[in-house]
C-alpha cells in the first residue's frame, strides 16, 4: 500500500476483452518466476532434483483434478475445458520430459530447467502469426507458473468475502498480475473478485475467453500494470475501452460509479431479448449465430438465443500436440458429437483445422520465412491428407446428430477448392466402406480472409455452398498489418476503404448466386459496425455468445430503407474521416 501521502491518477491502455466497469482495490499477484534461483545441482544430487520436479508435476496434476472434481455447479463451461488442456499441457513431453534432461545434462536445478524450457517453447510461440494460437504460449507459462509454485512451496490467494475491513468497495478486488490463468481465476470465485488487469494477452487469450464466460470486466495487455499499480490501489477498469484508471480522483470515481448503474440498467434489458426474434424494423429476418471454441461453449450460446453455431474452431483439439500423438477420428467425433447435439438442431459450421507451418505442432519443422504466407490451413490440410481426411470423417460422422456445415479456411485457388471438394468426397466414400452414416448433403463453404479470394469470387460462388467472411485476417492482409504488433496496431482500420469494397463485393456476389454469407470476425460483434454491415446487405453475423444482445438490440433499432442514402455516402468515400462520420452517422438513425 502507497503511504499516506496524496498520489497522483494515471491511466493506462491496453486491449479491452470483456465489456463493464469495475471499480475496486488493486490485489497484486507476483509471479513466481521472479523469484526464481539458479544455481548448479552436483552430479550425486541430480535424480534428487528430477524427482523433485516430478512430484511438482504429479502434485499440479492433483490440483488439476481436484479443481475438476470440485467445479462448482454455475462455473462457466469454458472453465473445465480449459483445465482439462492445462492437464494435457502438463502431460506433454515437451513439460513433462524435456525439463528432466535439462537437469541431467546441465545441471540445472529444477525451477531454472523449467524455465529454460519454458523460454525455448515461448519463443517458437511468438512466431505463430494467427492472434488466436499464438496467445496458447499464455497457457503454457500458466502451467508452467503453477509448477514453480509447488516447488517454490508459495502460492497467493486472495482474501475471502467476509476478511476485508472498511467501507463495502474494499471488498472488491480487482485481480493485478502479469498473467492469471483460468485455473487461477475459478480458485478466486469463493473470493472478492470483480475484474481483473494483466501485463500480457489479447482477445484470444484464455484469460480473456473466461473473463468474457464469467460476464466480469477485463483489461489485458497492459504491459507493465502488475508494477506500476500497487497493493490496495484504487482501481477502475473500463472493460468497453481497455482503460484502467488508478487512484482516481473522488470526481472521476463517482463518474464512473454512475456508469456502472446506467450499464447494469442496460444489461437488464438486453436481456429480455433473448427470445425476441432479430428482425429489423422493416421487417428484414437477421441470423445470428455464435463463435465458439469448445463444445461446453455451445450452453452460452443457447442461452444468448444464438440461432446456430457460425464458426467452431476446431484447433483446441490439437494444441500441443505433436504429428504422432494427433487426435483420433473418435476423439474428434466425440467433441463435435457434444456441439452438435447441444445446439438441439440448430446449424453448427465447424471450420476444418487452421493449423500449420507457423502453429505450435511438437515435432514438426518448417523453413519459413514469413509463417503467415506459409504452409498453413487448408494448405496443410492438403499437404497432410490423412489428417484431413481424419478430421472429415469426424466432422461427417457427427452431421448424424444435427444440422453440420464445414467451413474450409485461407482457400485463394481453384485447385484448392476442387482439392477440398474431392477430399470430402473421398471422406465419404471411406465412410460408405465402413458402413458409417452421415448427412449426404452436409454444406460446404469457404472463408473469405485473403483478398485473392474476395477479387475472384466467381470460383467460389459456382463451387461452395456458402461463404463466411474472416474479417480479421481479411483486414490483415489486405492492409499488411499484424493487429498484434503495436508498433503498427493503429494502422488496423476495419473501415478502410478497401476492406469495405471487399466485404461489399463478397455479401454482393454471394446474394447474386443465392448463396448464404456471413461475417464470423471481430466486426460481426461491434455494434458500432451492425448498421453497416446492415446496409452492404449482409442477413447473418457470427460473433462470441457475450455480444449477442447488444447486436440484436441494434438490429430491432435498425430500418435498412433509411439506412440506404448513406450507404451510398459511405462505399464512394475514400476519406478516412468522411467514412468514420458516415459510419457513426448511421447510429442515430
Amino acid at each position: 500500500m502507497r503511504d499516506g501521502s496524496p498520489m497522483a491518477s494515471f491511466s493506462l491502455h491496453g486491449i479491452p476483452v470483456s465489456r463493464g466497469i469495475a471499480i475496486g482495490r488493486a490485489h497484486i499477484l507476483t509471479p513466481a518466476a521472479l523469484d526464481v534461483k539458479h544455481y548448479l545441482v552436483a552430479e550425486e544430487h541430480l535424480e534428487a532434483e528430477v524427482r523433485r520436479l516430478q512430484d511438482a508435476l504429479a502434485a499440479v496434476h492433483r490440483e488439476l483434478q481436484t479443481l475438476w472434481n470440485e467445479l462448482p455447479k454455475d462455473a462457466p463451461t469454458e472453465l473445465g475445458a480449459f483445465i482439462d488442456v492445462h492437464a494435457l499441457i502438463l502431460s506433454d513431453p515437451m513439460i513433462s520430459e524435456a525439463p528432466l534432461d535439462i537437469i541431467r545434462s546441465r545441471h540445472y536445478n529444477a525451477e531454472w530447467a523449467l524455465l529454460t524450457q519454458i523460454d525455448e517453447l515461448s519463443a517458437q510461440f511468438d512466431e505463430i502469426e494467427d492472434a488466436y494460437l499464438r496467445e496458447r504460449k499464455a497457457d503454457i507459462q500458466q502451467v508452467a507458473e503453477r509448477v514453480l509454485k509447488v516447488l517454490m512451496g508459495s502460492e497467493q490467494l486472495m482474501p475471502k468475502q467476509g476478511e476485508l475491513e472498511g467501507d463495502e468497495f474494499l471488498a472488491q478486488m480487482i485481480v493485478v498480475a502479469h498473467d492469471i490463468s483460468p485455473a487461477d481465476m475459478l480458485k478466486f470465485r469463493d473470493r472478492s473478485f470483480i475484474g481483473f488487469v494483466t501485463d500480457v494477452g489479447g482477445q484470444n487469450s484464455h484469460t480473456a475467453i473466461v473473463a468474457r464466460s464469467l460476464d466480469i470486466p477485463a483489461a489485458v495487455g497492459m504491459s507493465q500494470a502488475s508494477t506500476l499499480i500497487q497493493q490496495d490501489d484504487w482501481v477502475i477498469i473500463d472493460g468497453d475501452a481497455g482503460v484502467v484508471i488508478v487512484t482516481p480522483s473522488a470526481q472521476v470515481l463517482e463518474q464512473y460509479r454512475e456508469r456502472q448503474m446506467v450499464a447494469l440498467r442496460a444489461r437488464k434489458k438486453l436481456g429480455k431479448l433473448k427470445k425476441t426474434p432479430a428482425i429489423t424494423k422493416d421487417g428484414t429476418a437477421i441470423a445470428l449465430m455464435a463463435n465458439i471454441e469448445l463444445p461446453d461453449d455451445c450452453e452460452h450460446a443457447m442461452e444468448s438465443g444464438a440461432n446456430g453455431v457460425g464458426l467452431f474452431r476446431s484447433e483446441f483439439l490439437f494444441m500441443g500436440r505433436g504429428a504422432a500423438s494427433m487426435p483420433s477420428e473418435d476423439e474428434q467425433y466425440e467433441q463435435y458429437r457434444r456441439a452438435v447435439a447441444a445446439m438441439k438442431g440448430r446449424p453448427v459450421t465447424i471450420r476444418t483445422l487452421d493449423i500449420g507451418a507457423d502453429k505450435p505442432l511438437d515435432q514438426m519443422e518448417h523453413t519459413a520465412l514469413n509463417p503467415a504466407l506459409g504452409l498453413r490451413a487448408i494448405r496443410y490440410c492438403l499437404a497432410e491428407p490423412q489428417i484431413f481426411l481424419t478430421q472429415l470423417r469426424a466432422i461427417l460422422r457427427a452431421s448424424m446428430h444435427g444440422k453440420v456445415r464445414i467451413l474450409i479456411p485461407m482457400m485463394a485457388h481453384a485447385f484448392e477448392i476442387d482439392q477440398s471438394l474431392a477430399m470430402i468426397k473421398r471422406a465419404k466414400a471411406q465412410l460408405d466402406d465402413r458402413g458409417e452414416k452421415y448427412d449426404p448433403d452436409v454444406k460446404v463453404g469457404a472463408m473469405i480472409e485473403i483478398p485473392a479470394a474476395a477479387l475472384a469470387l466467381p470460383m467460389f460462388v459456382k463451387k461452395m455452398d456458402f461463404l463466411s467472411i474472416g474479417t480479421n485476417d481479411l483486414i490483415q492482409y489486405t492492409l499488411a498489418i499484424d493487429r498484434v504488433d503495436y508498433e503498427v496496431a493503429h494502422l488496423y482500420n476495419p473501415l478502410h476503404p478497401a476492406i469495405l469494397q471487399l466485404i461489399s463485393m463478397t455479401i454482393a456476389a454471394g446474394h447474386k448466386a443465392g448463396i448464404e454469407v456471413a461475417v464470423c470476425g471481430e466486426m460481426a460483434g461491434d455494434t458500432k459496425l451492425t448498421r453497416l454491415l446492415l446496409g452492404m446487405g449482409l442477413r447473418e453475423f457470427s460473433m462470441h455468445p457475450s455480444q449477442l444482445l447488444a447486436v440484436k438490440q441494434e438490429i430491432l433499432n435498425s430500418d435498412l430503407d433509411s439506412i440506404a442514402p448513406q450507404m451510398r455516402k459511405i462505399m464512394r468515400a475514400m476519406d478516412p474521416d468522411a467514412i468514420a462520420d458516415a459510419v457513426m452517422a448511421l447510429q442515430v438513425l
